[in-house]
């Protein structure tokens, strides 16, 4: 039996595999955000066999702001105040295409930004030892410096070295730098206490170099935020040669969880890394996304807080470096660390 007539099939032929349409999740459509605005989306189905070749976020007609390969997407895209009338869309192996309307308003975000915070004063350094992990400045088993100002390797002439070495098995360093609130290192003591509880994002963005990667067996990237008696511990860890996958700390319960989140830096050469977190309205700990080397994955995972003793104020930047089952010497640099809050 003829379902159509001869022209017809025939033009039907002719067309471009149809989209089944882009499935969004962040942001909604109607609301109002704040920038960056977090775009997350995966693509639909599609007749054509080959499937779907890529995506894009369009701000405005013929504004292609970002493209990526493949069926997920995930950017954090600045914005001016307004409101855009954006437009995903996924393109297929056969021509075919797609798009899903949304239009968001943004409002300032009032995000600020620390600049290169590896060449800033005010880190110290503590090391740990297993099997507690408590800090200390003057540890038998595990030695480690810091040197700022590098010009090479680096990327603008100012990184830093950071450097582990030992003779204790899984030895830890930790280097902080406490920024805003109690022992402030900006000039930023928050008396006022107008700061620190209103913060509720951070974006941790660096980069990272070694020569000697193999001899290490984590490398950590945290912020910490302490008032009102709470702690929000931030914690994430790059599994370097145990498991090549992103650890986040869960702050309540004092431990680490293993995502499936793939880290595998480059050796002997930058590598970027941006981190999304934030303080959630119910005072929960939420790691949003992890972006290495230009590739995102939403992870949006949350834990709670926990108890702060002695009246702890602030919120203070980390980076740790953990030694293997040797304790093998190694140094990681540095440079274009940026801390953004809001």
């Amino acid at each position: 039996m003829r379902t159509c007539a001869l022209f017809v099939c025939v033009a039907v032929l002719l067309i471009p595999a149809a989209l089944a349409g882009v499935n969004v999740s962040s942001p909604s459509n109607g609301s109002t955000v704040q920038s960056p605005v977090h775009f997350s989306a995966t693509a639909g189905g599609t007749s054509c066999s080959k499937g779907v070749a890529s995506m894009g976020v369009y701000t405005a007609p013929g504004v292609l702001a970002y493209v990526v390969n493949g069926t997920k997407l995930s950017a954090d895209l600045s914005l001016s105040s307004g409101t855009y009338n954006t437009t995903l869309e996924q393109w297929d192996y056969c021509g075919g295409a797609t798009t899903t309307p949304l239009t968001v308003k943004v409002i300032s975000s009032g995000a600020k930004t620390f600049y290169s915070l590896q060449s800033s004063k005010g880190w110290k350094g503590y090391g740990e030892l297993p099997p507690k992990y408590d800090i200390c400045t003057s540890c038998s088993g595990v030695s480690w410096s810091l040197t700022q100002g590098v010009s090479s390797p680096s990327m603008d002439g100012k990184s830093a070295k950071f450097f582990i070495g030992g003779s204790t098995p899984y030895a830890d360093v930790l280097w902080n730098n406490h920024l805003i609130g109690d022992g402030t290192s900006q000039g930023m003591p928050d008396s006022s206490h107008s700061i620190v509880p209103n913060v509720h994002d951070f974006i941790y963005d660096t980069y990272f170099f070694s020569y000697d990667l193999n001899n290490s067996e984590n490398i950590e990237f945290d912020v910490a935020q302490f008032f009102n008696g709470m702690g929000f511990m931030y914690g994430t860890q790059c599994e370097v040669t145990n498991g090549e996958v992103w650890d986040v700390w869960d702050p309540a319960n004092g431990r680490w969880i293993k995502t499936s989140i793939p880290c595998k830096p480059n050796k002997n050469a930058w590598n970027h890394v941006i981190i999304k977190m934030q303080r959630t309205s119910d005072n929960k700990v939420l790691y949003q996304s992890f972006t290495l080397n230009g590739v995102t994955h939403d992870l949006n995972w949350k834990y709670g807080h926990f108890s702060v003793p002695g009246g702890w104020y602030g919120i203070v930047i980390n980076f740790q470096l953990d030694g293997n089952y040797k304790q093998w010497d190694y140094s990681v640099y540095l440079d274009k660390l940026n801390l953004t809050y809001y």
